[in-house]
């Protein structure tokens, strides 16, 4: 018993830097994302037991993120946001470097201004690279569901970030 414990905790800790970015897509905030991570964690220690064997941990681990996320916004209701300092663009041609931030804070207000079901799979296929099977485990939904609201995503995102307007109407809009 000892021996799957162990097991489970350093399988656990290899997904701590795929979780780290789903609570992130989940909360849109540095801070809030850490905490998500604590709880989801902790809760996984606790309830290792549980764990079937034969099932994806990753999966599993994921779920229980998403009940922890759907917990805390159901017990206080905030307005969180996607931290600035998520991605440090860096480059050594300064217009470069203002033309990527301006594109990054384009995605990123287009990301945040996503309905919650959206973000979440955007999180789960686009940036975690999770099976559309996976992410329907994980979200227990069917996997056309998944794929709808990943096409819904994409092409809101895509008519957000390609607009010409300046950045600042792009925050008035969302």
């Amino acid at each position: 018993m000892l021996e799957d414990s162990a097991a489970f905790q350093r399988e656990l800790v290899l997904l701590l830097p795929r979780l780290r970015r789903f609570a992130l897509a989940l909360t849109r905030n540095r801070d809030a994302a850490e905490d998500l991570l604590q709880s989801t964690v902790e809760r996984a220690l606790r309830k290792w037991d549980s764990f079937e064997k034969g099932r994806k941990m990753d999966s599993w681990t994921f779920k229980i993120m998403q009940n922890c996320w759907f917990d805390t916004r159901r017990s206080a209701a905030s307005g969180l946001k996607f931290s600035d300092d998520a991605v440090d663009v860096a480059g050594e041609d300064g217009r470069n470097v203002v033309e990527s931030r301006e594109e990054f804070a384009r995605a990123r207000v287009a990301f945040a201004a996503l309905p919650a079901e959206q973000r979440a799979v955007m999180a789960l296929v686009v940036l975690d690279g999770l099976s559309y099977a996976d992410a329907a485990e994980v979200l227990r939904v069917p996997i056309g569901t998944v794929m709808s609201r990943l096409a819904r995503a994409r092409a809101s995102l895509v008519a957000r970030v390609r607009t010409d307007a300046p950045l600042e109407d792009v925050h008035k809009k969302s």
